[in-house]
């Protein structure tokens, strides 16, 4: 038996497959809200025959965003960007986009709505990524008070945008920088548990809870980049690199970034989320209190860095 309509946006990321697939499995009917459809293909073999409906949407648009929610039960918006480009801003994502949403749930009287926020999201933070998600936040509480905010640390899975990138960069450069001197630490967590714990959640009602997830260990930095070399057994020179010039390298990468096709490797925002401390406080409930057990990066990443090996799941570790 469905447990009803669930409107996921952004259910093409990273992220929003992970959650597609819970959901399915949990059995719910799924109206998947992409920005283009036509790529989106994949999401429709997650569940059962017509169990998930692949519509578009976006949410800077208030109508679109009104038709998705239309007759569902349950709203989850995971959407989010991390850089900035053309008309894809911060505010207009993060801050506009989740006041569409949460006014269109509204008044199509949703009450379970699931918001993806982050760790480290603050109105007075110096970066423009930070002070959008602490807006957001007070955006959706204040149009709907039983939704759930939830405040995640970096996640890690195949093909993330942390491990995965800098096993790209290895490959390509015999130097890894160490931003501001790699001693900033991150808690990261596996994208699979948040997906589990947004079902969960969702399955039970919000109730304008706001939680935060992070994984089971707490690296620095540094460590998590050495450990991605161990995981792909190769050598590279940590090189620290000071603040200031890591800004600079922002502002390359900004450039890069106006280039068709081109992903900013690294921005001047990025550069000051990196400079706060990215794991739970310990005021918010967390996994723990859904029954979920963190997995640990030593059990997921070798395994999906392995194709970054000289010989993939063949390679045999270099003896030193």
């Amino acid at each position: 038996m469905s447990k009803g309509l669930v409107c996921v946006f952004g259910a093409n990321g990273f992220l929003g497959h992970y959650v597609v697939r819970r959901l399915a499995k949990d059995g719910w009917r799924i109206r998947a809200c992409v920005r283009r459809p036509h790529i989106a293909g994949d999401l429709k073999v997650m569940g059962g025959v017509g169990q998930i409906q692949v519509v578009q949407a976006n949410v800077r648009y208030k109508k679109s965003v009104a038709r998705a929610v239309h007759g569902c039960d349950a709203v989850i918006n995971l959407a989010g960007i991390l850089v900035e480009q053309g008309r894809q801003s911060f505010n207009a994502v993060h801050v506009l986009g989740a006041q569409n949403i949460a006014e269109a749930a509204r008044e199509a009287g949703i009450e379970n709505i699931v918001h993806l926020s982050a760790l480290g999201a603050n109105g007075d933070s110096d970066s423009a990524y930070a002070r959008s998600k602490a807006k957001s936040e007070l955006a959706v509480l204040s149009i709907v008070q039983k939704a759930d905010i939830l405040r995640p640390s970096i996640l890690f899975g195949e093909g993330d945008g942390f491990f995965t990138r800098f096993a790209k960069l290895a490959n390509m450069s015999l130097v890894l920088p160490l931003i501001g001197g790699g001693t900033t630490k991150f808690q990261p967590l596996y994208v699979d548990d948040l997906a589990q714990a947004i079902c969960k959640i969702t399955n039970q009602g919000t109730t304008g809870q706001i939680w935060e997830f992070g994984g089971a260990q707490t690296f620095s930095f540094k460590k998590l980049l050495q450990f991605t070399l161990d995981a792909i057994d190769k050598k590279r020179l940590l090189l620290p690199v000071p603040w200031g010039v890591s800004s600079l390298m922002g502002m390359f990468g900004e450039i890069s970034g106006y280039i068709p096709l081109v992903k900013p490797f690294l921005t001047r925002d990025q550069v000051k989320l990196l400079k706060i401390d990215n794991v739970v406080s310990g005021n918010y409930p967390g996994l723990t209190d859904l029954g979920i057990e963190a997995e640990t990066i030593a059990a997921i990443i070798p395994d999906s860095l392995a194709h970054f090996r000289k010989y993939g799941q063949f390679h045999q570790a270099t003896v030193s």
